[in-house]
Order: structure tokens, then C-alpha cells, then sequence
């Protein structure tokens, strides 16, 4: 058992683990980062998906060895790392004037991504786990999910306004936020938890993707599945301001627009866990699957003002997808590689953006934005079905093992 002072600490992580998570997302730039870099740097909308193409890079080279270093250095110092990764990306871009100023500042920022990528989720799990709390994981992933895009609600708010007055102030203030995020981290409490490692690394990060990808079914399909539904959702956040643009959305009311969107994940995810409750796993998924499809048509055939307003639906699928397949993912992962494990989603995850994003972005600049909207409804039409037959099909009796 642990001692009272232990608990308390353990119990203090996830009040800090809100607050990191609510500085974490507040970014200010955000909300006109794509009009940042194509009317301040001159990029265009491919060189914008190749820029964050390459980030997806960064964080690959990055992913699972940064969960790797969690898993053995402790998430705290992780955190900390990251945040002082953190604190030099927002920097670069403060003085950034051409397309490598701002690469090397997303290169920065890609690598402090991936070091918080799965150790903060870990470190919430293992938290919760030394307070025999673990059960209601999803309850307090959700809550966190809901801090963080309350942040970044916050912090588009007045992005627009702010951007069209003094284009560099938003990034400025995002530098701020992450000496906060820093100061946060120092408080935070390495929790007790099993370390079984090998010496020889290469083969231990071997076995770990082996146990994700081959050994254990449930965990395979459930990253397959959550790499697909998070793709859905991230793709439109690079196409929906130049989208929004081509509708005569006024620039004014791009910081709101975000808000509005980062709100419904927010509230979304805090309800999510009722909602596995009240559908279970199968109705979730198919509400998922509704959500995307829907979201991707209607931005595809909208060409008015308010088309944006299906974004919405993507961002309602992003709150619930979140905690519902971590909770999922985490009870089928070894305490011993918790952050490597979760870091080997996220590195699929960005490897697959980094190979389809330009070729996206390359088609939106041909196209329009609206045809790329359909592209991608055409593409989740074909491959969501079978990765939700093979979800459930596992999570309903078939073993986690061959």
C-alpha cells in the first residue's frame, strides 16, 4: 500500500495533468497559422501540407524513442523536456521570415510533441492505477481531453482579431504559455510502477511493436481503428481555414469559429464515457463511423457560408473517440512499456499522415478544398467498414492472442 503522502501526490498528478493538458492546447497561432504562413511566409496550401508532413517526420524519428526515454527516465522529466522544446519552437517562429525559419521551429515542436505523446496519457493511467482508480480511466481522460480543448477554445477566441491587428502577438503569447507549462511540470510525481527492461534496447522496442502489432489482436485492431478515426479528424484542421476562406467566412470570426469547435470536442469528451455506457461499444463505434461520413459529405457538397458548421460533426467524433479507444488501448498494455506502447499509435499515426498529407494538399490545390472533402469521404467509405467488423469482432469474445 502506499503511504498518504505518496496518494496525495499521485492525486495532485491529475490536477496538474488537467492544467498541462489545458496550457498544452491553448495555441493562441492556431486558429491562423495557415493564414500566417501563406500571407506572412508566402507559403502555398502543398507547401503548408509538406510542412506539417515533415513535422509528422520529426515526430516519427522522435515517437517511440521519446516514449521509450518516458518509459525509463520518468514521465516528469519527459514533461519537462517537452516543454522546453516547447518554449524554443514558439520562439523560432517570433522571428521566423521563410519556409526553413519556420520548418526548423516545427521540427522543434514536433519533437516536444512527441515526447508528451502517450507520457501524458501513461502517466494519468499509472497515476490513477496507484490509487486503484484505473477503472474509471475514461472518465478522467475525457476530463482531460476537455481541458485541453477548452485551452484551445481559449486561446482561438480572440486569435483572429488579435492576428489582423499584430500578426506576431499570437506567438509571443505562446511562448508564455509554455514557460507556465514548464513551472507545472516541476510539481508533477513520478508514480510507482513495474520495470521490467531489457538491457539490449533494440530488441526491447522489437518486442514491444511486436506485442502491439502481432501478439495481441484486441490492441492491434483498436490502434488500427483509432489511427483511422483520428486521421478523419485531423486532416480537415489544415484545409478548414483556407475552406472557410473560399466561403467569405470573415477573417474576424475565424477565432470564434474555432472556439466553437475545440468547445464541442471538449464537451463531447467529457460525456463520453456516459455515452460507452448508454451504447456500448458497438453503438459508439457506428456513431463514430456516422459522424465522419457526415462530417466529410456535408463540407464536400456545403458551398455556403455556414459549410464549416459539418466540421463540427468531426469534432464532435474526435471528443468521443478519444477516450473511449485510449481506455480501450490501455487496459491491453504492460505497465513496463505504457508510454513506448501508446507512442507506437501516435508514430503510425504521424507516419501515415506525413505519406498522404501532401498528396492532399497537392490535390486541394488542383481541385478545391471542397473536392478534397469528398476525396476523403469516398476513401473512409472503403476503409472504415472492415476495420469495424474486425473491432468488434475481437472485443466480442475473440482472444487477445493467436
Amino acid at each position: 500500500m502506499l503511504h498518504n503522502a505518496a496518494m496525495t501526490s499521485l492525486r495532485r498528478n491529475i490536477s496538474l495533468l488537467y492544467g498541462f493538458s489545458f496550457l498544452q492546447m491553448t495555441l493562441f497561432p492556431m486558429a491562423v497559422i495557415t493564414l500566417f504562413w501563406k500571407d506572412q511566409i508566402g507559403l502555398s496550401l502543398s507547401q503548408i501540407l509538406l510542412l506539417q508532413s515533415i513535422f509528422a517526420v520529426a515526430m516519427v524519428v522522435m515517437e517511440y524513442p521519446s516514449g521509450y526515454i518516458s518509459d525509463r527516465l520518468g514521465y516528469r522529466t519527459a514533461l519537462t523536456l517537452a516543454s522546453v522544446l516547447g518554449i524554443a519552437g514558439w520562439g523560432v517562429y517570433t522571428v521566423a521570415s521563410s519556409f526553413r525559419d519556420v520548418l526548423i521551429a516545427e521540427t522543434l515542436l514536433g519533437i516536444s510533441t512527441s515526447f508528451i505523446s502517450g507520457t501524458d496519457s501513461a502517466l494519468l493511467y499509472e497515476s490513477l492505477k496507484g490509487t486503484a482508480d484505473e477503472a474509471a480511466y475514461g472518465r478522467f481522460e475525457g476530463r482531460s481531453t476537455f481541458f485541453g480543448q477548452t485551452g484551445e477554445a481559449a486561446g482561438a477566441l480572440f486569435a483572429g482579431v488579435i492576428y489582423a491587428r499584430y500578426p506576431l502577438i499570437p506567438f509571443v503569447l505562446q511562448v508564455a504559455v509554455w514557460v507556465l507549462a514548464l513551472l507545472l511540470t516541476r510539481g508533477m510525481a513520478e508514480p510507482p510502477r513495474e520495470r521490467h527492461h531489457q538491457a539490449n534496447h533494440l530488441k526491447e522496442a522489437l518486442a514491444s511493436a511486436r506485442y502491439v502489432f502481432i501478439e495481441n489482436r484486441r490492441l492491434r485492431v483498436t490502434v488500427l481503428l483509432s489511427i483511422a478515426l483520428g486521421l478523419s479528424s485531423f486532416y480537415p484542421v489544415w484545409l478548414i481555414q483556407p475552406y472557410m476562406r473560399s466561403a467569405g467566412v470573415p477573417l474576424a470570426s475565424f477565432g470564434p469559429i474555432w472556439a466553437g469547435a475545440n468547445l464541442t470536442v471538449a464537451i463531447v469528451a467529457v460525456f463520453s464515457h456516459r455515452l460507452r455506457e448508454q451504447l456500448r461499444d458497438r453503438g459508439m463505434i457506428f456513431l463514430l463511423v456516422i459522424l465522419v461520413w457526415g462530417g466529410y459529405l456535408g463540407l464536400g457538397l456545403a458551398a455556403g457560408i455556414w459549410g464549416f458548421l459539418f466540421y463540427y460533426l468531426l469534432t464532435a467524433m474526435r471528443g468521443m473517440r478519444g477516450p473511449f479507444l485510449l481506455h480501450v488501448a490501455q487496459t491491453e498494455i504492460p505497465s513496463a512499456n505504457r508510454a513506448g506502447m501508446l507512442s507506437l499509435q501516435s508514430l503510425c499515426f504521424r507516419l501515415l499522415f506525413a505519406v498522404t498529407g501532401p498528396l492532399l494538399g497537392r490535390y486541394a490545390d488542383a481541385h478545391g478544398v471542397g473536392n478534397s472533402f469528398l476525396l476523403l469521404f469516398l476513401a473512409y467509405l472503403l476503409v472504415l467498414p472492415p476495420l469495424v467488423w474486425l473491432f468488434l469482432r475481437q472485443r466480442h469474445g475473440v482472444g487477445s492472442h493467436p
